[in-house]
């Protein structure tokens, strides 16, 4: 019976959250390092940058947000792969930045194809 409550409750988080994701905006960029959260570490190439929404005084680094592409926001007609990706906040997308997630050009083209430059997400933080 407890086992049965776990596996309900995990599964209600799950859809809560898949519910309630954040729409957003993401481009994509090819600079990894030095990086305004880790300086010239590496921290891999499922990365990105927030933008002054997300940043909150830097407190956003090391943070892990899934992104999933839902549509195109030039002419490329169906950007989206279907997949989604989780990425790494390690970087700060600084005032101008025309996205809510600068995405590395790894992680943006696991879910869109990168001619699009610039897409419509969704997101959530985990």
């Amino acid at each position: 019976m407890g086992r049965s409550i776990l596996v309900f409750s995990v599964v209600v988080v799950f859809l809560f959250s898949v519910a309630y994701a954040t729409p957003g905006i993401a481009t994509f960029y090819t600079t990894y390092t030095p990086s305004a959260c880790y300086g010239g570490t590496q921290e891999g190439v499922m990365i990105a940058a927030a933008s002054d929404t997300l940043w909150d005084n830097g407190r956003v680094c090391g943070k892990y947000f899934t992104v999933k592409c839902t549509g195109a926001r030039n002419p490329v007609p169906h950007p989206c792969t279907g997949k989604s990706v989780t990425v790494k906040v390690v970087d700060h997308c600084a005032g101008g930045c025309a996205s809510t997630l600068d995405l590395s050009g790894e992680a943006f083209a696991q879910i869109a194809n990168p001619v699009a430059g610039i897409i419509n997400i969704e997101y959530i933080e985990h």
